[in-house]
């Protein structure tokens, strides 16, 4: 299913920040990790990833170091900080209220279709 682009951008910081909450990632494997866990729903692309890391890093939420792999080459990674922590638990009460009171809405009108 195809979904809003602002019903996804809207909920991008929280998705970030809830994976950074479980260890660090490298921005390849939050892309891969957001693509398996939400069944393909969202489908981010380097292009799409990293401006929400730098914005998030710009805030203060996220910090980035690299790390050397055994090949040679180097892979940044990033870290939720303290205030991404606050951060996160500030926008999971925000998604519940609202996923909870779209809930409550949307609930009359599958009951007037039929669907419940």
């Amino acid at each position: 299913m195809n979904f809003d682009k602002g019903l996804i951008g809207g909920s991008s910081a929280l998705l970030v920040l809830s994976l950074l909450a479980e260890k660090d990632y490298y921005g390849y494997e939050m892309i891969r990790t957001l693509e398996e866990r939400s069944d393909e729903t969202f489908l981010y692309n380097e292009g799409t990833l990293y401006p929400i890391l730098h914005k998030l890093e710009s805030r203060g939420l996220v910090v980035s170091y690299k790390e050397k792999l055994d090949n040679g080459r180097e892979r940044k990674y990033y870290q939720i900080t303290k205030a991404g922590l606050a951060q996160l638990e500030h926008e999971i009460e925000q998604w519940e209220t609202f996923s909870s009171s779209v809930n409550k809405v949307i609930l009359g009108s599958k009951i007037a279709l039929g669907h419940v």
